[in-house]
């Protein structure tokens, strides 16, 4: 989930040098969210602090970098602050397993599809409004599909671990990858194919009884073919 976003969006627009800094910034600062997470699941313990201020920091670095490369990007932070808000709240209160976290998560990496195809954008990028970067459609549609099997991936590993059994949560599960789907096949039905086998498994394999490890196997094909066949067809 953390590097299909950002792989989706540098070969959609061609890779270029800012994509280093901004993967570096990316990864980091993930490593950062999940030390900080960490620590605040174990009611801020000192013990916890040191990873948080050396990602923190690390972190900190790489985004003056990518900052000073391409001082357009800065408009598309605002928009990471409720996904990052959310899943820290969650992490303090430790409801970091529950669905609002997991799919506010997802919201988060999946704009990072638009920022890396922004990063390589010729020229300088000029906003529309102060909140909202001026983007082509494509890099906005391949977030948007991103999100859908990501959140969808949230909803179907928790019908099958946390949520196994529970009939109500597996029908909120269908419920959302059969809007998945719909939105897909307006996209391009053949995308919204493969949405639909995603609905037809978030369907079978909970009633199934498989591991988590067999569950995690199967999305690692699963997210090629749906990446791979965005960037082909949107």
């Amino acid at each position: 989930m953390i590097a299909a976003p950002l792989l989706v969006g540098v070969l959609a627009v061609g890779p270029a040098w800012i994509h280093l800094p901004l993967a570096a910034f990316w990864f980091v600062g993930y490593f950062a969210f999940f030390a900080t997470s960490l620590w605040l699941k174990a009611r801020r313990r000192p013990n916890w602090w040191p990873p948080v201020r050396a990602y923190g920091l690390a972190s900190i670095a790489l985004a003056v970098v990518v900052v000073i490369l391409r001082p357009g990007l800065v408009a598309w932070a605002p928009w990471f602050v409720l996904p990052l808000g959310v899943g820290l709240w969650a992490a303090a209160a430790r409801r970091d397993r529950d669905l609002s976290a997991g799919v506010a998560t997802v919201a988060g990496a999946s704009l990072m599809t638009v920022v890396a195809y922004a990063a390589a954008m010729p020229g300088r990028i000029e906003p529309v409004a102060w909140w909202w970067p001026q983007i082509p459609e494509r890099p906005l549609l391949l977030a948007l599909v991103q999100f859908l099997y990501f959140a969808g991936t949230v909803f179907y590993v928790k019908s099958v671990i946390r949520e196994r059994g529970n009939q109500r949560f597996l029908m909120a599960s269908l419920a959302f990858h059969a809007v998945a789907a719909a939105v897909a096949w307006w996209l391009a039905w053949p995308l919204g194919l493969v949405f639909v086998a995603l609905l037809v498994r978030a369907a079978l394999i909970p009633r199934l009884g498989w591991t988590p490890k067999q569950v995690g196997l199967l999305e690692i094909p699963a997210t090629v073919l749906v990446s791979v066949l965005s960037l082909v067809l949107l």
